[in-house]
């Protein structure tokens, strides 16, 4: 049983950390690092440089700023999930339904005890904070610390699908020095070292007995963290003062998650535990491009796309204690592409208001989707305003609709119910499939203040 445990917590680890680690396209994307961008859905993010937050959009933008400035604000996510259709079954080995050993095939026996709220994904806020320094008219410096990555789901105790997981918890925090050079009118590039912490808490229940009863389950949870540096890359070029052209690369970050795993019964009994188990997880470099365009002297609009290079992750692997493969899984992901247009109108000179729709592409199929990350393609509405009472001073503030295509998850396990009295075989299974829709609500406000 101990083997069974270990391989259900590291296998979920590995997923959900791949999926919060990088999740551009598909599961719940965090993508608040301005609110300012928010309120036209990012479609400048390369390309408009319009606060400190072009730390984050484009390094190369510092250097078309024309005074040092600090930004820091946030986004308030309130996703909203429902659950539909649900087909939850367990089970159990014939042989052992009969009173008898184990014969290797397993039969339906019912359906599992439980509930589908839905509603699993609290909401969080997501804060960041940025500062620009222009040196000269040629060179910048800047420092951002953001939130890039994060998911969280927490299921209801009686979760019919909770034994392919029930709590999902992983947060990227990142620091990033930043540097920028213009050489002259039309071209500017940058640089920027990211330092990244990754933490995580990933949960699933596991049965005690044929009934599948929750009031018995057996809570398996794995935590850990590691650190890691990656960097990103800017260019922007800008052929007449009213057109804009912005590049910008983010590098791929390999981790090396360690932590420990426990197993424990609903008296506080430690089952089963383990010290020791990592897993690599290398997540892929993205590329944005955008492009601004003045149309007059009181709009502009933006356009912009993000690719990003899933298909390097195709496996998952963990390895134990002494370096033996736990699990080694197909993911066989496909790149994933986003589009955005947004516009800005120049109201008044204190005011500016903003609108924009984006549209996210997944790079998983059904074939692999799960409860942990149920999503699918999104389409982002956007609206947005900037007032500048006086010139030092500029409040942001935006609101998001996300709304998901419906999908659909389908799992199944044949590894349960293990244990010393059954010679370590798998005796019991469970199935979980269920349609899920997902929206969710993002309101943001900023301050930037220029000296």
């Amino acid at each position: 049983m101990h083997n069974n445990v270990k391989k259900l917590a590291l296998v979920s680890a590995v997923a959900a950390a791949a999926w919060a680690s990088q999740a551009s396209a598909g599961g719940y994307q965090i993508n608040e690092q301005s609110v300012s961008g928010q309120g036209y859905g990012h479609a400048g993010r390369s390309s408009n440089v319009n606060d400190a937050t072009i730390v984050f959009g484009n390094p190369a933008g510092m250097s078309f700023l024309d005074r040092a400035q600090i930004t820091a604000g946030g986004t308030y996510l309130n996703p909203k999930t429902k659950i539909s259709n649900v087909e939850a079954s367990r089970t159990l080995d014939s042989g052992v339904a009969l009173g008898g050993a184990p014969n290797g095939v397993q039969v339906p026996v019912g359906a599992i005890p439980g509930t589908n709220e839905g509603d699993m994904v609290p909401g969080t806020l997501v804060p960041f904070a940025f500062y620009a320094h222009p040196v000269n008219e040629r060179l910048a410096f800047g420092f951002g610390v953001y939130a890039p990555f994060g998911s969280k789901t927490d299921y209801e105790k009686n979760f019919q699908g909770r034994y392919f997981g029930d709590y999902t918890e992983v947060t990227v925090m990142t620091a990033q020095p930043t540097v920028s050079y213009r050489f002259n009118d039309q071209w500017s590039v940058g640089v920027g070292v990211t330092y990244n912490k990754v933490d995580g808490e990933l949960r699933r229940q596991l049965p005690s007995g044929p009934a599948f009863s929750a009031a018995t389950d057996i809570d398996s949870r794995v935590e850990g963290d590691d650190e890691a540096w990656g960097y990103n890359l800017g260019v922007i070029y800008q052929p007449v003062p009213e057109t804009t052209f912005g590049l910008t690369y983010r590098s791929k970050v390999d981790y090396t998650l360690e932590g420990s795993f426990a197993a424990t019964d609903p008296f506080g009994n430690v089952v089963r535990s383990d010290p020791n188990a990592s897993l690599d997880l290398t997540t892929p470099e993205t590329v944005n491009f955008s492009v601004t365009q003045q149309m007059s002297d009181r709009l502009k609009l933006m356009f912009g796309t993000s690719w990003v290079r899933w298909s390097q992750f195709d496996e998952i692997r963990v390895t134990g204690t002494v370096g033996d493969v736990i699990t080694q899984e197909t993911q066989d992901y496909t790149n994933a592409w986003a589009f955005a247009t947004g516009g800005e109108y120049q109201l008044t000179p204190e005011l500016a208001l903003r609108a924009g729709l984006t549209l996210d592409y997944t790079p998983t199929s059904d074939e692999h989707r799960s409860v942990r990350i149920p999503s699918d393609d999104r389409r982002i509405f956007s609206i947005g305003a900037g007032w500048t009472p006086i010139p030092d001073l500029t409040l942001d503030v935006a609101y998001s609709y996300l709304t998901e295509r419906g999908t659909h998850v389908e799992q199944q396990r044949r590894d349960l119910l293990a244990s010393a009295a059954t010679g370590g075989a798998a005796v019991g299974g469970a199935n979980y499939a269920a349609d899920y829709k997902n929206e969710a609500h993002g309101f943001g406000a900023q301050l930037t203040y220029r000296f």
